[in-house]
């Protein structure tokens, strides 16, 4: 038995869609075949389109592809949560939080296109309002289908014989560890000086005052403003919920009268004019013009100073690191944990090198363990910082062992056990299930049987 995660993929199997999702909004010659169903379960349906984009991202992501029948059978799997999650009364109606994050979503990728139309083009949407519905979809039938596989599996554990005996019958199966490190960091925010942020202040006085004698403030803000997300737009942003901004950001927003401008509004992404445009409910539209706090060059160097002396007192034993990242360091996502970072997608504080940034591994190539960095520039949250880094252990290339990587093997035992579970959730949703697939797919074979009596003809 293979014990790669069948079903878990599912979980996973939206994800390259949105790519794909782009491409159905083209719009359509005349004469030309619009897409094809490739199967329909209950009343959900699976496009052909949506086979071939789900394929061709696993690609893209350099993942190991089989034939397009494993694709649609894991997406029929995804389609028959879907199907019943939305019957299930257990499971929260959260359309209205997705579709406030669907604008966010939409809010960040902008910031990466110099313009609303760069943006809709390079996806291929002809207006926002499409595209925001392909994400609010998307994370809405991920968000169902995650639910549903949680409360099927609800409960489902496995005990340290399981584990033992998991990795005795598939010890040759599990895959090979590659190179790893721990890594802790330290980091910094350059400060400005007083007079450099004197001179940000002024600028903006200065838009302000030209805003006043008759200037647009969205014409100033396509001129003048750093906010990549919005500056393109004329710095607006609409429908914003309470609580999305940070706090110095939405305290002067709110605590204007309708189109007012503030003063200048300092936050940590640097300094804002902010003209408030409308208040309904909780939410509100408001434009604003951003002047990055971008360190200069001095400033920058003073910093790399203060991480200097740091470090003097870790290696002179004054501090320990751990004790100086949750003194000093500006990120708030390591400090309290001694400045232990951790991998995003599985949260172990074992990274594999290969995954690293070029810049980390770069400045932590030639340190033995123990040993910490020089300080160096990076960029967290967009903006600017001064980092050192320590190296808290190094692993070695090797075999899952059961001694050494308990807890890996223990996740895939899970996902084995939580996977069976599911397999019999379906069989038994099977009989009374409406389940039809395309005659183009009559040659899979499939890990289940999909009531092939009922291929369309």
């Amino acid at each position: 038995m293979n014990i790669k995660r069948r079903f878990f993929g599912i979980l996973m199997v939206f994800a390259g869609l949105f790519a794909g999702s782009q491409m159905h909004a083209q719009q359509i010659a005349k004469g030309q075949l619009v897409d094809g169903i490739a199967a329909v379960i209950g009343n959900e349906i699976v496009l052909e389109s949506d086979v071939v984009d789900q394929e061709n991202y696993a690609r893209q992501q350099g993942m190991q592809t089989g034939s397009r029948c494993e694709f649609l059978e894991n997406m029929i799997s995804s389609k028959l949560l879907l199907y019943y999650a939305k019957k299930d009364t257990l499971i929260q109606d959260r359309s209205k939080e997705i579709r406030e994050a669907a604008d966010r979503k939409y809010q960040s990728i902008q910031a990466s296109f110099p313009n609303e139309r760069a943006m809709l083009d390079a996806y291929k949407f002809r207006t926002s309002y499409e595209m925001k519905n392909a994400i609010s979809k998307i994370d809405t039938e991920q968000y169902y289908t995650q639910q549903k596989y949680g409360l099927i599996t609800q409960g489902v554990d496995v005990t340290p014989n399981e584990v033992s005996d998991f990795y005795a019958l598939y010890k040759s199966q599990l895959p090979q560890i590659n190179d790893e490190v721990v890594l802790s960091r330290i980091v910094l925010y350059p400060q400005l000086t007083e007079e450099h942020k004197q001179d940000i202040i002024n600028r903006l006085k200065k838009i302000k005052q030209d805003i006043l004698n008759g200037e647009s403030f969205e014409s100033q803000a396509r001129i003048y403003s750093e906010d990549e997300g919005s500056a393109a737009n004329g710095g607006l942003y609409r429908n914003v919920p309470r609580g999305q901004m940070v706090k110095p950001f939405e305290a002067a927003a709110l605590n204007l009268q309708e189109d007012e401008i503030s003063d200048p509004v300092e936050t940590e992404f640097g300094f804002h004019i902010i003209q408030l445009l409308k208040k309904s409910g909780k939410l509100y539209d408001a434009r604003h013009i951003l002047i990055k706090s971008e360190p200069t060059a001095a400033e920058l160097e003073t910093t790399k100073q203060k991480l200097r002396d740091i470090k003097a007192e870790i290696e002179s034993g004054k501090i320990t690191f751990k004790e100086a990242a949750h003194k000093y360091s500006d990120d708030k996502t390591t400090k309290f944990n001694g400045g232990l970072t951790s991998d995003e997608r599985t949260g172990s504080d074992r990274r594999e090198k290969l995954d690293l940034e070029p810049v980390i591994s770069y400045q932590i190539a030639g340190h033995k363990k123990g040993e910490i960095t020089d300080p160096f520039e990076h960029e967290l949250n967009r903006r600017k910082t001064v980092e050192i880094i320590r190296i808290e252990d190094e692993i070695p290339a090797h075999p899952l062992d059961l001694s050494t990587d308990y807890e890996r093997v223990k996740d895939y035992a899970l996902n084995k056990k939580r996977n069976e579970v599911l397999e019999a959730w379906v069989e038994q949703r099977l009989p009374e299930t409406f389940i039809s697939i395309d005659k183009r797919y009559n040659d899979c074979n499939f890990k289940t049987n999909w009531s092939k009596e009922a291929l369309f003809k």
